[in-house]
């Protein structure tokens, strides 16, 4: 892992990173259908499609940088790919000797959520909030349309739509989800603090409290009936 200035370039339409240098290393994390289980209100029309194939709904291009939380590295996903291979991550943590590894570094990369729809929700990702939670992440919309779903802890909400050409940028304490309400991949480029991790139970406990589903062939945000309030 490089210690020096370094580019690459985001293919478009498509939305992958090009890493050119075999010292860097690039994250791919996908998230098939059967990872969204209750998350959909629908959840006979999730069944229903899940029954036909487990479609991919997203997935996040990441290149790695140290990072860290009490002194362990965070794998978000059970595989990672470095230079076209799988390498399975078989404990949720590896330990790093420094501590301090990660601080003052910023995670990047590439999410792009494929369109379609789960009855009349739109694809999205699982959202999730950081770890640490006072820390805020930016967003650069590079291909597609879409809204970011957004809550606190305090059950404040807040959705913007996603355009090309769009910066949003998410504060700390927000939960966050990438919502596909268009024809085409939704491709987003993010920035992160390297320390900040991922909280993805929390959301997979509640849920968001509001959706965006077509009515009337427009994007439409509603109540989550499955949502569940943290008293």
């Amino acid at each position: 892992m490089r210690s020096t200035p370094f580019t690459f370039d985001i293919s478009l339409p498509g939305g992958v990173p090009t890493v050119y240098d075999g010292t860097d290393v690039l994250i791919r994390i996908v998230r098939p259908l059967s990872a969204m289980g209750g998350q959909y209100a629908d959840q006979e029309a999730y069944e229903a499609l899940l029954a036909q194939g487990d479609t991919i709904l997203y997935e996040v291009y990441e290149m790695r940088r140290p990072q860290v939380a009490d002194g362990y590295i965070e794998v978000a996903d059970e595989y990672i790919e470095v230079a076209d291979e799988y390498i399975e991550v078989t404990d949720e943590y590896i330990e790093v000797a420094d501590e301090h590894v990660g601080l003052g570094e910023l995670l990047h990369g590439t999410s792009i959520v494929h369109p379609g729809k789960v009855g009349d929700e739109y694809f999205m990702t699982k959202g999730h909030f950081h770890s640490v939670l006072d820390t805020a992440e930016v967003y650069y919309v590079l291909q597609g349309r879409g809204m970011m779903v957004m809550e606190t802890p305090e059950e404040e909400w807040a959705v913007e739509e996603l355009r090309p050409g769009r910066v949003l940028y998410v504060p700390p304490r927000w939960a966050h989800r990438s919502v596909n309400t268009g024809q085409e991949d939704l491709v987003t480029l993010f920035v992160y603090p390297g320390h900040a991790g991922h909280d993805y139970g929390t959301i997979e406990t509640r849920g968001f409290r509001k959706l965006v589903v077509e009515r009337d062939g427009q994007p439409t945000v509603v109540d989550n009936p499955r949502w569940r309030s943290q008293e």
